[in-house]
């Protein structure tokens, strides 16, 4: 606690910075050698800047995948053998289940390569190689361009670069600002789309304290599960084949069983998807007044009418088991965020930085002149955005990830297909058969009827009346506050809610039809309104808003010239280094580093299903009988933490030892520091991570895949031991083990 309040005094006398601190930063791996090696080293780390990223040769991030474009995985073994979160395979494995087969309770384990199940849908991409191309990108922009000008200008020249590095490749490549368009970089990526369910432990584990643990520590959850990459046989990427092979990478990523301890260095390598931590004050005040409660209400209202119905009905709950935890993980972040700016006095850290920026600006007539009027333009940018922000939230809230029947209709808005006819209608209508079962599988009819009513009736009270569309204050003074009555008429009269009466429309389309239909009607008047109304009052000011980041980002880092300084996360790959490390989050309380799985035997509840113990997992844990996978004292080590830094995105990510081995999968953020995408915190912030051993005692024990556990390459590390030549060798591979 001492660290802490000295920490807390130092910021207090001297202000806090965006440039990194210790264990800060999401580095970009092609800058490690120039920006991180030697202070890499001097934590722990046993490798090379080339053994952890090269074009030419075999390196870790050859082991590390964008999975789904929504989370990260690594390879662990010769055969493409992919290991991520749980909480990242969800969707695939209850889209796998079924009420007669419910292996998202149940557990599921491939015992060969012919059990693996496909998963349309998914995918594994690895970064071939990543360019600096600042210099080529900003050739083409003049400092007198508009805001709109400018960027039609990097467009230009991105396409020109997409398309220079494609081109008869079987490649995709971006090209992404960083630095608030200060710096552009180019990717070249290598997507794999056969992707295959190995094996998921039960709900009861990978899930184990539900929403009530989410973002907290000390945690107890097995979040963790396993996919197979598969290739053409010409080891290239190819559409789903009973002819395609287990991947053979480029490089995969040894175990090592042995543990860490506290102090123990680490590396998380993956794609963490936003962070804002060169955000102003200005933009703290929207997140405490204006945006982040907006969320929490509308996620809360909907988290409510799908707990009602799945608590009734098992079936609904599987239907809706993984939409249900991707609203409740963000209404938590938003709350713990709004709580965490507030506690962790993010707002004067920010004023500190703008106040010694402008000092700093002030004192040069030169520098009055580049950057004088940076932070006039964000203050300016956001009082007009703030006026239209809940208008926004609506919108993407409320209605695009609303009534899902009603959000359905948005594709076809945007198709057009109001305005084609004859073949092209035809045509149109042929694709979107092909979306219809799927749709339907997980939907059901009267919940979602109950979510249109109560999204509309908080648009309608919530929005201001001058930014209200059209049709929907005019339902609303109809119906006088009888939006249950005027869902269930709109859906009556509406063929986006039932599968059939879709079908039948997509069968014979008629645009005369598709205008009418009630769904599709509100929806397109809440666009047209958006797209005619709202968004030209963000356009300016959303310029505005591009300028000033971008000088304030750049001023930010010529002011502190001597600084390395991190871009923002953009779900690029990033690697962050750091230690295990226990904590303490308050006065009288510490947090271990290590949490066992006595903690799940003390948080038992059979009543919640939060909480609940698989039958086996306490029969080991009555026995004592944990294996190989126990530490030194007997224990089933289960989670531990680090203070590497990560984000959204960086679920699944490999925890990796200085010897590049992986030691955990990391999972999760902890409640303290739930304002680290705008503020880290190194005093407070962890990355919790679901611990190697507990993995392997679930495949071992509980599940008896012995035949995973049989292609990774297991190794221990041995004690570390004086040699004369100054050298070290401290991993062995467990020889019953290794491939």
């Amino acid at each position: 606690m001492l660290k802490r309040i000295i920490a807390l005094a130092v910021v207090a006398v001297l202000g806090w910075n965006t440039a990194a601190v210790a264990n800060e930063g999401m580095w970009l791996p092609m800058l490690i050698k120039r920006l991180n090696e030697r202070d890499m080293q001097k934590m722990g780390l046993q490798l090379t800047a080339e053994e952890l990223y090269s074009v030419n040769n075999s390196s870790l991030k050859d082991a590390i995948v964008n999975f789904g474009n929504f989370c990260t995985a690594e390879v662990i073994s010769p055969k493409g053998l992919i290991l991520t979160n749980h909480h990242c395979g969800y969707g695939a494995i209850q889209s796998h289940s079924t009420e007669e087969n419910n292996i998202l309770e149940n557990g599921f384990w491939a015992y060969s390569m012919d059990e693996e199940i496909p998963s349309p849908g998914l995918s594994a991409t690895f970064l071939v190689r990543m360019d600096d191309v600042t210099e080529r990108v900003l050739a083409a922009v003049t400092p007198d361009m508009t805001e709109s000008d400018r960027a039609a200008a990097v467009r230009k020249v991105s396409s020109e670069i997409i398309e220079e590095n494609e081109e008869g490749t079987h490649y995709s490549v971006q090209v992404k600002e960083f630095f608030g368009g200060n710096e552009y970089y180019m990717f070249v990526y290598e997507i794999f789309t056969d992707i295959r369910l190995v094996g998921t432990p039960p709900e009861a584990i990978g899930k184990f304290g539900g929403d009530t643990d989410n973002w907290m520590w000390p945690r107890h959850t097995g979040d963790f599960s396993m996919f197979r990459i598969y290739s053409g046989p010409d080891g290239k990427p190819a559409d789903y084949s009973e002819e395609n092979i287990p991947l053979v990478p480029k490089h995969f990523l040894p175990v090592n069983v042995s543990g860490v301890k506290d102090g123990d260095y680490t590396m998380v390598f993956g794609y963490p998807g936003s962070t804002d931590r060169y955000l102003t004050s200005h933009g703290i005040d929207q997140a405490l007044n204006v945006k982040n409660q907006k969320i929490v209400d509308i996620r809360d209202r909907k988290l409510n009418i799908m707990r009602e119905y799945m608590s009734a009905d098992p079936e609904i709950r599987l239907q809706y088991a993984s939409k249900f935890a991707s609203t409740a993980n963000y209404w938590k972040y938003y709350i713990g965020q709004t709580e965490q700016l507030v506690n962790n006095n993010v707002m004067d850290k920010k004023l500190a930085i703008e106040n010694e920026f402008t000092n700093w600006v002030n004192a040069s007539d030169a520098r009055q002149e580049e950057y004088g009027n940076a932070l006039n333009l964000i203050d300016e940018a956001y009082k007009s955005l703030n006026q239209t922000e809940v208008s926004l939230t609506y919108l993407v809230e409320g209605v695009l990830q609303g009534s899902e029947a009603m959000a359905n209709t948005f594709g076809y808005i945007r198709s057009g297909m109001a305005d084609a006819e004859g073949e092209e209608l035809t045509a149109m209508a042929e694709n979107m058969k092909a979306e219809v079962p799927g749709f339907f599988k997980d939907y059901n009819r009267n919940l979602d009827r109950d979510l249109l009513a109560a999204m509309m009736e908080m648009f309608y009270h919530d929005v201001p009346e001058d930014q209200m569309p059209p049709l929907l204050a005019d339902i609303g003074k109809k119906w006088d506050g009888k939006w249950d009555k005027w869902a269930e008429k709109a859906f009556k009269k509406s063929f986006f809610d039932t599968e059939e009466e879709l079908m039948e429309f997509l069968n014979d389309p008629n645009p005369k039809k598709l205008v009418k239909d009630p769904l599709y009607a509100l929806m397109n008047d809440i666009f047209s309104n958006y797209m005619g109304s709202i968004r030209p009052l963000r356009s300016e000011p959303g310029a505005l808003l591009d300028k000033g980041n971008r000088l304030f980002i750049r001023g930010l880092r010529e002011m502190n010239s001597d600084t390395k300084y991190y871009p923002n996360a953009n779900f690029t790959m990033r690697m962050t280094y750091g230690k295990v490390g226990s904590y303490e989050p308050r006065d009288g309380v510490h947090y271990d580093y290590y949490t066992t799985i006595e903690g799940i035997m003390e948080k038992e509840d059979p009543t919640n299903p939060e909480f609940i113990v698989p039958a086996k997992l306490k029969e080991l844990y009555m026995a004592k009988d944990y294996g190989r996978w126990a530490n030194e004292d007997g224990e089933l080590v289960i989670c531990f933490i680090t203070d590497n830094d990560i984000t959204g995105g960086n679920s699944g990510s490999p925890v990796i030892n200085g010897r590049g081995e992986l030691v955990g999968t990391a999972f999760d953020g902890n409640w303290e520091a739930m304002s680290g995408d705008i503020q880290f915190d190194e005093t407070l912030q962890r990355t919790i991570v679901t611990d190697i051993r507990y993995v392997l005692f679930c495949i071992d024990k509980m599940a008896g895949a012995q035949n995973l556990i049989d292609e990774m390459q297991l190794v221990t590390t041995m004690p570390v031991m004086e040699v004369k030549d100054g050298g070290e060798n401290n991993t062995e591979v467990i020889p019953e083990m290794a491939e």
